[in-house]
């Protein structure tokens, strides 16, 4: 059966190809795995190219992310032309940069699709296990309430003041999951099938939570109230407040906007609060922008899925944390559209706390 399921994978990636026109081939040397050489993208592209192909300077590759999960990469023998670690993670990396198997494997001369999806598998599950290392929230929150202060805050308006993340959900689109009898929980309320992935981001788009479990019919309030940053906020471990859109509930621990503000103070407040969450829509646009399969939509099975939107993210902070953050131009993401309002399931408590923070903008 896994015989099958590899030879209905690769089809399956070979008839996305035709699907990809889209995608600007730049036709680039190609280099081979027997030829040390010629194989070397260190030396075979300059710094602009190498970083636009790989999403990180060579420097970064090299000294940041190889060491961490070298020990735990051995050279694939690859019937005798061996890949070596540091050219598994280039495979990965060009993957996440393009979400295309064809312009991988156009890269590469002597490795097949098989072993191409293999090592891109290898690799991501690897950097997933790295997630409690790069994505948690910050020991002291005393410089991010700032900066989160600082967003919200204009020539006329004070920012909140004890903000400690921006909480959205994204759909990640994926094929429809085959061997389950529930795949249909998977299709979201756009039609597609999707996981839908939570996100909770600092405000220089630093990743301080994600999940990536729920599929795409799960309402976003559901999710959160399932997670553990939720569990942390109950039981006081996390100190502080979120901002979130309407498709969450008014909380202690999270502000959301007014649908229909009326007087002033409510206007000013909504107004603090949107310039607040928009954070985490830029978030969502640089990081498709930088890791494109996560934009065109991943075909592997759920848990090589997940490991794939995991790693990126883990990408995604190794680059904030080691001054390599990618920036490809303007962010064209276009925002999701927030869930209906979850007003219903806001607590007493929540709506009197941001009613008593509303008050402050009178």
């Amino acid at each position: 059966m896994d015989n099958i399921d590899r030879v209905l994978s690769t089809l399956e990636n070979i008839d996305r190809l035709g699907t990809s026109a889209d995608i600007n081939f730049r036709r680039m040397p190609k280099f081979y795995v027997r030829n040390e050489y010629n194989q070397n993208p260190f030396k075979l592209y300059d710094e602009n190219e190498f970083r636009r192909r790989y999403r990180f300077t060579k420097l970064t590759v090299l000294k940041v992310i190889l060491p961490l999960i070298i020990a735990n990469l051995k050279h694939l023998d690859n019937r005798g032309l061996p890949i070596s670690p540091k050219l598994q993670l280039l495979i990965a990396l060009r993957f996440y940069a393009t979400g295309c198997f064809q312009m991988v494997c156009g890269d590469l001369t002597g490795i097949s699709q098989s072993t191409v999806c293999l090592i891109i598998n290898n690799v991501s599950r690897q950097l997933s296990n790295l997630l409690p290392r790069y994505i948690h929230f910050p020991r002291s929150m005393n410089v991010v309430k700032r900066k989160f202060e600082e967003l919200g805050r204009s020539n006329i308006q004070h920012g909140f003041n004890n903000i400690i993340g921006a909480i959205d959900c994204t759909h990640i689109k994926i094929n429809r999951p085959r061997g389950i009898s529930h795949s249909e929980i998977y299709r979201n309320r756009k039609g597609y099938f999707s996981i839908n992935v939570q996100a909770i981001v600092g405000p220089n788009m630093e990743i301080f939570d994600l999940v990536t479990r729920w599929p795409g019919s799960s309402h976003d309030s559901r999710i959160f109230r399932n997670s553990q940053a939720y569990a942390r906020f109950l039981s006081g471990n996390l100190q502080g407040v979120l901002v979130g859109d309407s498709g969450y509930p008014s909380l202690p621990f999270l502000l959301t906007p007014l649908i229909t503000p009326v007087t002033r103070a409510e206007n000013r407040y909504n107004y603090v609060q949107i310039r607040t969450r928009n954070i985490v829509e830029r978030f969502f646009g640089v990081w498709k922008k930088k890791f494109p399969c996560l934009q065109l939509g991943l075909r592997s099975k759920l848990t090589n899925t997940s490991n794939i939107i995991v790693a990126c993210a883990v990408l995604h902070n190794i680059g904030i944390q080691s001054g390599d953050a990618y920036d490809d131009g303007d962010n064209d993401h276009i925002p999701e559209v927030p869930e209906r309002p979850n007003n219903e399931t806001s607590s007493t408590a929540g709506l009197a706390y941001r009613q008593s923070i509303i008050a402050q903008f009178n």
